[in-house]
């Protein structure tokens, strides 16, 4: 009888080797990328500083606590259940597959969803917090499902508009947080005191964070922001601005969430206020996706919907999950896309890792007391830093395409209801209870008029046009300046209608111009006497219609040197040879595909970009 052979065991190594994620060219700055493993110590390192800035908004789960008036022991479970939802999430987004992103997105409790659910567990008790998460989880579900085909209504600068928002949202947050002025003063008419004591270890953090990042090495911009953090609490402990130690002492070394029992009985207004905010909090992961697509690819084009559709089924099941072990839903992070950018790392292991330390942390109260317990000037620099990284990142993908009348006031009319929401909080008063919470959030109130007025301008908007060119005479010495003024001018204005990108309307505007010298250039009677373009989101296609024989783009062989002793009228064909060869050359660079035919008669060159 044969002995059994016993199989190997898979190293360690084989366990934690994650999804291939597809990406184009690398970012020369980028450190580590998506699908790169760096050292263990430095792995470690970027790990524990996305946990500990994840924590640091478990500050959201504690005023909701204090608003639902939750006891001690409430409170803990609570911030329990919470964080160990963030960790599945954030677990699930580096893995990727079609349950994550493939990305290096931390979660941490969703402040939009907060004033909500803390006025639900008021009066039914956390048990209530599992009709949220399912109502939340399944409506981002549902959308998660559809959004890979819906890449029409949500382009770039949809996203941009959002990120923008975003961090137009953070800048009064992170004054307030920074200067120690609390709106309370401002309320009661009172003079403007600002805290020089906060002041001071905001702009210290500050910074050190900016330092790190734009002087520091290769090595210590991994850790600006760790470095930022422990600069601040150092500062704050040595003036005397370090509380809460005897919450602290009295925090349980080890603790389990206390599971409520499932209570799925809502109020329908409420229920409908859930959903909304679940499918507008998906505009977030939208940009967070786009956001981190964005710096991990140099020839990033678009969105990947489907990274997008895996990122929002993440997010969902992790807050259905949470929400039946009595926590509050998370959403992804701008602060840790902010420490993405400071580190120039977005490698996903380093998000595995923090979904584990946050998974662990999650039983020891007294390391979620203590990070949470980071002095609030230090949260305000963070805070001031992620929005001026989201504002300035928003505007970019904004003008990444080409923009006509319709885009700019798509982008202008959302942006101003959205700041003008932030500006004006009084006027969300006016909205029915039902929707009032949706009007509280410039964010939200910025996406969905984004989307609705995109859906608007899209109206009688052809994704294929044709106009035709009158030439004038080619004796005329204007004639081709003439006529490649007008097919530059056809481009420019079509791929501006059509939200094509700005690199992509710049080159094909280049190789259309080229391309009509060149067919003028070819003789034969040719004359180009119509253009054609279409357009979706992968495609663009600029279409030239000329009289005579279609083109030869073959390449011109090298003029021999015995050319200078043959006549005149041979050195001008070889010249006219060589110039064509040429053009063909310069075509060849600047379109991805040449075609030449003849179609009803016409003769065409078709030149094509991938979009």
């Amino acid at each position: 009888m044969r002995p059994k052979v016993r199989a190997p065991a898979m190293p360690l190594r084989s366990l934690l080797r994650l999804p291939h994620v597809h990406a184009n060219r690398r970012p020369a700055d980028l450190m580590y990328a998506a699908n790169e493993r760096p050292p263990l110590g430095t792995l470690l390192g970027l790990a524990a500083q996305h946990t500990a800035t994840a924590l640091a908004f478990v500050a959201y789960v504690l005023a909701t606590a204090r608003i639902a008036n939750l006891p001690q022991d409430a409170t803990q479970s609570l911030v329990t259940a919470t964080v160990l939802g963030m960790a599945i999430a954030t677990i699930l987004q580096a893995y990727g597959g079609r349950l994550g992103a493939g990305a290096l997105i931390v979660h941490l409790p969703d402040p939009i969803v907060m004033i909500a659910a803390a006025s639900v567990i008021a009066v039914q008790g956390g048990g209530v917090l599992a009709a949220i998460g399912l109502a939340n989880g399944v409506a981002g579900l549902l959308i998660g499902q559809a959004i890979p085909r819906l890449r029409a209504f949500f382009p770039p600068t949809i996203a941009g508009v959002v990120v923008c928002v975003t961090g137009i949202s953070l800048i009064e947050p992170a004054f307030h947080h920074a200067t120690g002025f609390t709106p309370a003063q401002a309320a009661a008419g009172t003079r403007l005191r600002f805290d020089g004591v906060d002041i001071l270890i905001s702009g210290v953090t500050l910074a050190v964070i900016v330092a790190l990042s734009v002087w520091g090495t290769r090595r210590t911009k991994l850790f600006a922001l760790l470095a930022g953090l422990a600069a601040g609490v150092v500062l704050a402990g040595l003036l005397g601005r370090l509380t809460g130690g005897e919450l602290l002492a009295n925090a349980p070394v080890f603790g389990l969430p206390h599971v409520p029992t499932p209570d799925l009985h809502i109020e329908p207004a409420i229920l409908v206020a859930i959903v909304l905010l679940a499918v507008m909090v998906q505009l977030d992961t939208l940009g967070t996706v786009v956001l981190m697509s964005k710096m991990e690819d140099a020839d990033w084009r678009r969105a990947d919907m489907r990274r997008v559709s895996g990122g929002i089924r993440a997010g969902s099941l992790s807050n259905i999950l949470a929400g039946f072990l009595g926590g509050l839903p998370s959403g992804t992070s701008s602060a840790n896309i902010a420490l993405c950018h400071i580190s120039r790392s977005t490698t996903r292991y380093a998000g595995l890792v923090a979904g584990i330390l946050l998974a662990l942390v999650a039983f020891l109260p007294k390391s979620t007391v203590a990070l949470t317990l980071i002095p609030t000037p230090v949260v305000g620099a963070v805070e001031t830093y992620a929005a001026a990284y989201l504002i300035v990142s928003g505007i970019e993908l904004i003008a990444s395409r080409a923009m006509d009348a319709r885009a700019t006031f798509m982008v202008g009319l959302s942006m101003v209801a959205g700041v003008g929401t932030i500006l004006l909080p009084d006027v969300a008063e006016q909205a029915p209870p039902s929707m009032r919470i949706l009007a509280e959030s410039g964010v939200v109130v910025a996406g969905v008029v984004a989307i609705l007025l995109n859906l608007l301008f899209r109206l009688g908007v052809s994704r294929r046009d044709e106009q035709p060119l009158v030439p004038l005479p080619r004796n005329q010495g204007g004639a081709a300046m003439d006529l490649g003024t007008a097919v530059v001018t056809f481009v420019e204005e079509s791929g501006a209608r059509w939200g094509a990108r700005r690199d992509a309307v710049q080159r094909a505007a280049e190789a259309a111009l080229e391309a009509t010298e060149a067919v003028l250039a070819a003789g034969g009677d040719r004359t180009v006497t119509a253009i054609r373009g279409s357009f979706d989101e992968f495609n663009l296609d600029i279409e030239l219609i000329h009289t005579g024989e279609p083109l030869h783009l073959g390449i011109a062989a090298p003029a021999s040197p015995s050319l200078l002793d043959t006549s005149d009228e041979e050195f001008q064909a070889e010249l006219d040879r060589a110039l064509r060869g040429v053009s063909t050359v310069l075509l060849r660079r600047l379109a991805d595909r040449l075609t030449t035919g003849k179609r009803d008669g016409r003769a065409f060159l078709r030149l094509h970009f991938d979009h």
